[in-house]
Order: structure tokens, then sequence, then C-alpha cells
């Protein structure tokens, strides 16, 4: 594969970085993951806006954002024959190079493009849940940063029990979200999402079903999560993810109001790559 590093296009194989990458040694930076269906990367615009958001949240410089659409234009034409049908692009920006230790040294940021031919989730998917909690208090809740440990040890979590996304709490004892999407829940008949005043992350996806759907914000506790017969899951690989099964308890997936969110999704998505 053929990647966009810093400046320009190189091949995977010569696609380094450095030790001293603030990005590996203290995971002092931030990314973006976008789905790429037939070649065209979908809701660039937002997701530069959310990536300049967390950077400038950890303080770091601003990214070059048409710099950032340069490299997402000419990584998928570079590697256009080999990605197929679906195709997952990440955009990873840190704060670049510096001693070790947790102040930041003054050398220039890295920016990393790439895309890998990825397949679409199964139609349906079961999730569970886990003790650890998300901080809602948190300097960087919002945001988007590579400092994944939290999510990695609870999705580990939840694969050992045959699921595949992890929900946590927060500190209030209330549903957030889970490792890489956010959850919505059908209560009273509107599907329901946790506010980010909670600690959620803004996702992409989560954000547009807000915009061309009825479906709300709203606080939900885990006795609403363990009552509903619908939920689903949305992240930009996911789109609207169908649940059908909380902590082993079978749910309708997808039930009525999934399928007509899902179905506005896919339309609304296909004429607008940009929306």
């Amino acid at each position: 594969m053929t990647v966009w590093l810093n400046s320009g296009l190189v091949d995977d194989a010569h696609a380094t970085v450095s030790v001293f990458d603030r990005g590996l040694t203290v995971g002092d930076g931030v990314f973006e993951t976008l789905k790429v269906v037939e070649g065209q990367p979908f809701a660039v615009t937002r997701h530069l806006r959310r990536l300049s958001i967390s950077a400038r949240g950890l303080g770091l410089d601003a990214p070059d954002l048409d710099l950032i659409r340069k490299a997402i234009t000419d990584v998928v034409a570079a590697n256009a024959k080999s990605l197929g049908p679906f195709a997952r692009m990440r955009i990873t920006y840190t704060a670049g190079p510096s001693l070790f230790g947790s102040s930041r040294g003054d050398g220039p940021p890295t920016l990393v493009v790439a895309v890998s031919p990825s397949v679409p989730w199964p139609s349906t998917t079961a999730i569970a849940t886990v003790l650890w909690r998300r901080n809602e208090h948190s300097a960087v809740a919002g945001l988007k940063t590579t400092a994944y440990a939290d999510n990695i040890v609870a999705l580990a979590r939840a694969n050992e029990v045959g699921a595949s996304e992890a929900i946590l709490a927060n500190t209030a004892g209330d549903v957030c979200e889970g490792t890489g999407s956010n959850i919505f829940v059908l209560r009273d008949g509107i599907a329901t999402t946790p506010p980010l005043s909670g600690g959620a992350l803004p996702g992409i996806t989560r954000e547009l079903v807000l915009e061309w759907t009825d479906a709300i914000e709203g606080v939900l506790t885990f006795a609403d999560l363990n009552a509903v017969d619908e939920v689903f899951l949305t992240s930009s690989t996911r789109d609207v993810h169908p649940v059908h099964s909380v902590d082993g308890r079978s749910l309708v997936a997808p039930g009525p109001v999934t399928s007509l969110i899902a179905g506005v999704f896919e339309l609304r998505s296909r004429a607008e790559l940009d929306p």
C-alpha cells in the first residue's frame, strides 16, 4: 500500500516515524477513521472539523486541512486498484518527535494518512456492558485521541463473551458509549442517544442520524438498556448497526424503528458524499 507521510506519498515499507514520536511514546495525538465506498471517502469535511477540534483540545498545532484533503485524494488514487468496494481510511496527527517525558518539544507534528481494504460489518451484532467507566470530566473527554488503551481492554472483554462492542458507563453510572461507537436505545418509541455532556464522543454518524431523523439526545440508564427491544450502534464503519443481543439478552434486530433510520441513513449518505 501507498501512504501519505507528512508531506507526500511513500511506499508503506518506507513509511516510518521516529521512535521518539509522541504518538508512540505517550499517545499524544489525534485521529479520524473514514469509510471509503467505491473509492469515495465519506463526510470528509465533518471528519476534518472534528480532527481540528480534537487537535485544539489536546493543544496541538492546527492541522493543515488543505494538505490533508490532498493527502486523502492522493492516497485513494494511489491505492485504487487494491481497495475493493469498501475500505477504511485513517488520518493520524501527532505532536511529533520529542525527548522522553511528558513535556512536548518544538519538533514538527507527524501526519499519516493511510487506507486499507475492509469488509462491512455483519447485518446485526451483539454488545456487552463492562465495568469500566468513561470520565466525562476528563481533560480529553469528547476528543478522539490516539491514547486508546481503555478501549482496547474493554473491547477485549466484550470479545471474550462473543460481543463485537463494549458499552461503558460514565462516572454518574449512566450509559455513555461504546469503545468505537455511539449507542442509540429505543425509549418511548424514540431513538435516544446519550448527550455529549455525559462524555460520549461526538460521532460523525451519530451527528448525521440526529440531523436526518427524529432521534434525540437524552440521559440513558442501564435499566433503559436492559428493558428495551431495539438498540443500534453508529460509527463511520458500522453506519446504523442493529444490535441483536445485549449481555446475552435477545433483541429484535433490526426492529422497525432501526430499519427506518438505517434506510434513511443509507439513502442520504449515498446521495451526499460530504454532507
